[in-house]
Order: C-alpha cells, then sequence, then structure tokens
C-alpha cells in the first residue's frame, strides 16, 4: 500500500510560492500544534504556501487533525507513509509533493523558530540561489551547548567524517533546516537515495558534486523535543550510508542531466551578461 495524502484546502488557486515540509513520526499532537502555528506565522506574509505534514508511519493522526481556517492563502496536507521508513524519506516524499517555487524543511518541532523559515525563503526567492541551510557551526548560532554531552560529541565526530570524506570541509550537513529553489529539489530529491539521518550528508554532496550554490546561514536553537537519535545503532548505520553515498556515485546513480544542464545554463547566462 502506497503513501496516503490527505488535503485540507484553503481554496486559493494561485502558484505555491512557499512549500514547508514536516516530518514526523508518533507525534502527531506536535504536528497539529506546529503546523497550526506555522499556517498562521504565514498567513498575510507568504502570497500562497502549503504546509505538507508527513507521517512516516507512525499511524496516530487522528480523521480530522486539522481544523483552523487559513483563508485562501494556503493549504495543509497530510502525507501518511505506510510504514516507517527514515526521516529521509518522509522529507523526500513531502518534497516530491510540493509545488513550490521554494521548498523549505524542518523539525516538526520548530527548533530554530519560524522565522528563519522566512530567512530562507526570500533568499531563495531574490538572490535565485539553489539552496540555503542552517548552520549550527557560525559563531552567531546557538546550539551545541543546549545538548547532551553524548549527542554533542557523536555529531561533532560525524561531522568531522564526513567534512573529511564526504563534502570537503562543508563541516555542518546534519542542521534540520534546509530551503530549496523549486526546480532544483525537483531534480536533488529524484536523486535521493538514502532514507535515514544520512539524507541531508547525501543532499549537500550531490549539490556540491553538481556545482549548486549553496548558501549557509546561522541558526539559534529554541526547543528540542523530538530528537530520536540513538548513538551506537544510528552511528554505524550514518558510516554505512556513507560507503552507500559513495557507491551510488560510482555505478552512476546519481548521473542527472537535468543538474548539468541547469548549471550550464545559469552560468552560459552569467557569462553573456558580462560580455
Amino acid at each position: 500500500m502506497g503513501a496516503v495524502t490527505r488535503d485540507f484546502e484553503g481554496g486559493a488557486t494561485d502558484p505555491v510560492a512557499l512549500s514547508v515540509i514536516l516530518p514526523c513520526y508518533r507525534a502527531a499532537g506536535l504536528a497539529i500544534a506546529s503546523a497550526e502555528t506555522l499556517a498562521s506565522f504565514l498567513h498575510g506574509r507568504i502570497s500562497r504556501w502549503e504546509i505538507i505534514v508527513v507521517d512516516d508511519g507512525g499511524g496516530d493522526f487522528p480523521a480530522s487533525p486539522f481544523g483552523a481556517n487559513w483563508g485562501t492563502g494556503g493549504s495543509v496536507r497530510l502525507i501518511q507513509l505506510p510504514k516507517n521508513r527514515g526521516k529521509g524519506a518522509a522529507v523526500a516524499a513531502g518534497m516530491r509533493a510540493a509545488t513550490g517555487a521554494v521548498r523549505i524543511f524542518t523539525d516538526v518541532d520548530l527548533p530554530y523558530g519560524i522565522a528563519p523559515i522566512l530567512l530562507l525563503e526570500s533568499i531563495i526567492r531574490t538572490r535565485r540561489i539553489h539552496v540555503v541551510i542552517g548552520d549550527r557551526t557560525f559563531p552567531q548560532s546557538r546550539y551545541a551547548t543546549d545538548l547532551p554531552v553524548m549527542r554533542r560529541a557523536a555529531s561533532r565526530v560525524f561531522s568531522l567524517i564526513t567534512a573529511t570524506l564526504v563534502t570537503g570541509g562543508f563541516f555542518d550537513t546534519q542542521c534540520g533546516l534546509k530551503g530549496f529553489r523549486g526546480d532544483v529539489a525537483d531534480a536533488l530529491f529524484a536523486l535521493q537515495r538514502l532514507e535515514r539521518f544520512s539524507f541531508d550528508v547525501e543532499l549537500i554532496y550531490l549539490a556540491l558534486t553538481y556545482g549548486l550554490e549553496i548558501k549557509r546561514v546561522p541558526v539559534v536553537l529554541e526547543v528540542n523535543r523530538t530528537s530520536s537519535v540513538r548513538i551506537g545503532r544510528d552511528s554505524v548505520r550514518s558510516l554505512a550510508d556513507l560507503a552507500r553515498l559513495r557507491f551510488n556515485r560510482f555505478r552512476g546513480r546519481y548521473d542527472c542531466p537535468q543538474l548539468e544542464e541547469l548549471v550550464a545554463t545559469e552560468c552560459s547566462s552569467v557569462t553573456e551578461t558580462l560580455r
């Protein structure tokens, strides 16, 4: 059985300017509250928006989860995966269903607040940046001191390994706030193969491989309620995923003429402008 999509529309027909994906697992109450908070915030600030909540097989949503009336400016959609597959699978399902010119995913508890979502949207919309991500390593960021010691240590070790073996020094790949231009999201998430925590690394690796423009922004951790990380188990899985990433590249599973053409066309356009 495939994913089930349930729409709670506001009635608008204009093109979607912003899609926000909220992946969750056995956190229906939190997802409903976050979606309603985010909807109230976006109403009147973005001309046309959609929120896509993706239930990663938790099966704990009620029949009518979203009761707020957001007028004609936006909509909320619930996608329910038939079984638990991992955060990467949930994000991919939401991104592939999204139609926004800008598409952003963040954790369901909105750990970095709501304002950064508008920041990412503005950067991508006005500057046409391909990918914008939160980075917890900037001096302006506030993150690591609020986490347990073992969690901080595991995150730092994995980041160092990732920077050395995969991203060529691109340090923070795991921050749960990332935005994409719509056409770039279509191409990247069609290529995604990793379904659990290492999917962020895969996305950054692909973006760097194809020469996409990546902008990093500082983040401030406001809440941290939903982490399902298990240090030992997930560390082993993540290291295995890094090996799979290289193997997928070797087997040609990341070949993407669409991204090659996109980057070549934009480079050609800039070159013509400078002549």
